[in-house]
């Protein structure tokens, strides 16, 4: 393109160059006196002058002079009437020209490009005016072939035209070898299939309802959407080398290959309030190694409501085992009714009252006659004495509302009479055993859970661990959050964001005591009971 446009240049400087030339010419020959005498003698006889007088005349001879000094293709001089009086053919002289002359004639100085009799050419025409006023007595008309002007422009290319092969090899050896590399930084993709690519990366990263994490070999992140930063707590971690993100340190020694990590293998974590799913997978295109991907996958909700449909079926066999035991008590009573043992009657009732509705391993559990609290603890009463775990009821037991929300309580309490159990099995006093207290406040349920097990060390961690398999050598028995047992799962952590969902708290109240109890864990619920209205009396 540059050598088009300097061509192009050239050669319009050159034809102007031509024109000025010619008309710089015009002007000096219609300048000259003598010129000006002779054209004005010529124009004002009163008859022509014969062929043979004007190829004789002083005009041709300065006409000739004049064209071969310069170089010009013809210097021609007429009359007021456009007739030649010189011409570079002597048998063109004493005729009109080919082209008009008009416009010099009228005082104008002119140039053009334009086909005469000796073909095309650069040609100027000036008027000639007579000696002693202004009057206009003839023209003259210089040329330049298109030949000799146009010569130089070839021989000026010559340079540049080598230049620009020279530049255009080059060009063409950059071109391929850029487009080889290229190609391989793009693995053979074409220009199309990158769009497609990039389109379809866009649809898939703000489509799906997962986090996508791209790590780069050398692990960098290259890709993350904006559900891997909200589930991850990230911002912006995109050109940020992995170590660098805070992840758990499974989750980084995944992606970088570690030694004892496998690859076919997905974690499940508790990173923050929420329980993560993580997936890592390794790509390779054509042999070459592209990098990892990580598939971040929320099951907060999906383990919650495990939970809670755990504890609502435990509920169940309980409330089934209790409608079953009822419709057998009430048979029993209803037989000594029939055969008038009515002093049996009375005292099986009350040993109905002081042993509650079942006959749960669950001491004092007549201090408590909400019909949802009493089934589940009777079920958790069960679960515990197979494990050689006695629950009880606390003093301060006392419940006067209707339990509205049986799911959240369920699985907050559940999780809590769970840990307290596999920390009473694990303790060293004997016998081992669960204390559970239970108190209602207008709407507010108030939980509070003991065990007899060794304790925890502190609350620090405890709610939020990210990983049930930290570094071991982060696990120590006097290290904060370390408990082998409170914490390790994921119910601690989701019974808190269930507390705090519905305004309440959960917290260690107690972390050990002096007499052996262990840990206390607290909870309170807002808005799951609904009070009775008190009874009217007659």
């Amino acid at each position: 393109m540059s050598t088009a446009i300097f061509a192009w240049s050239g050669v319009h400087s050159l034809a102007r160059e031509a024109e000025s030339a010619g008309l710089a010419i015009a002007q000096s020959i219609a300048e000259d006196p003598s010129v000006r005498s002779d054209v004005a003698a010529i124009s004002e006889r009163s008859g022509p002058l014969t062929l043979a007088e004007l190829q004789r005349g002083p005009l041709v001879a300065t006409a000739e002079a004049v064209r071969e000094r310069t170089g010009a293709l013809f210097v021609v001089i007429t009359d007021d009437h456009g007739i030649r009086l010189t011409h570079p053919d002597p048998g063109s002289i004493g005729k009109p020209v080919s082209t008009s002359p008009d416009a010099a004639l009228r005082g104008e100085e002119i140039t053009s490009w334009e086909a005469g009799s000796l073909g095309i050419s650069a040609r100027a025409k000036v008027p000639v005016y007579a000696p002693d006023g202004d009057a206009i007595v003839g023209e003259v008309s210089v040329g330049f072939a298109a030949a000799s002007v146009f010569d130089t422009a070839v021989r000026n290319a010559i340079p540049v035209l080598v230049a620009a092969g020279i530049a255009l090899l080059l060009g063409i050896l950059a071109a391929v070898l850029q487009g080889r590399r290229f190609r391989r930084l793009t693995l053979g993709l074409q220009p199309e299939e990158l769009i497609t690519l990039v389109q379809n990366q866009a649809a898939v990263l703000g489509g799906v309802g997962e986090g996508v994490l791209g790590i780069s070999p050398d692990g960098s992140v290259t890709v993350c959407n904006e559900h891997a930063m909200r589930l991850l707590g990230l911002d912006d971690p995109v050109g940020t080398s992995v170590v660098e993100l805070g992840l758990p340190w499974r989750v980084t020694e995944r992606i970088l290959g570690g030694s004892g990590s496998d690859p076919d293998e997905a974690l499940q974590l508790v990173f923050g309030a929420r329980v993560l799913f993580i997936d890592v997978r390794t790509v390779y295109r054509d042999g070459q190694h592209l990098g990892s991907v990580v598939i971040v996958r929320d099951r907060t909700d999906l383990e919650a409501l495990t939970r809670r449909l755990d504890a609502v079926a435990a509920m169940t066999s309980a409330l089934r085992a209790q409608r079953h035991e009822f419709a057998n008590r009430l048979h029993a009573l209803s037989g000594l009714l029939e055969i008038g043992q009515y002093e049996e009657a009375r005292s099986y009732l009350s040993s109905v009252l002081d042993h509650g509705p079942l006959k749960y391993p669950v001491q004092h559990a007549d201090r408590l006659t909400e019909p949802y609290l009493q089934a589940f603890l009777g079920a958790k009463g069960i679960e515990a004495a197979e494990r050689g775990v006695l629950l009880r009821l606390g003093p301060e037991t006392l419940v006067t509302g209707t339990l509205t929300d049986p799911e959240d309580m369920t699985t907050v309490l559940g999780n809590l009479i769970d840990n307290a159990v596999t920390a009473a099995v694990n303790g060293t006093a004997n016998p081992a055993w669960v204390e559970v207290e239970i108190l209602d406040a207008g709407a507010d349920l108030h939980l509070s859970v003991m065990d007899s097990g060794d304790g925890v060390a502190g609350d620090e961690g405890l709610f939020d661990r990210r990983d049930q398999s930290e570094r071991p050598s982060t696990q120590s028995s006097g290290s904060p959050g370390a408990d082998p047992v409170h914490g390790l799962g994921f119910g601690l952590p989701l019974s808190r964001e269930i507390a705090r969902r519905r305004g309440g708290e959960l917290w260690l109240a107690a972390s050990a005591q002096p007499d052996q109890q262990g840990a206390i864990f607290c909870a309170r619920l807002s808005g799951i009971i609904a009070q009775s209205p008190p009874t009217r009396s007659e």
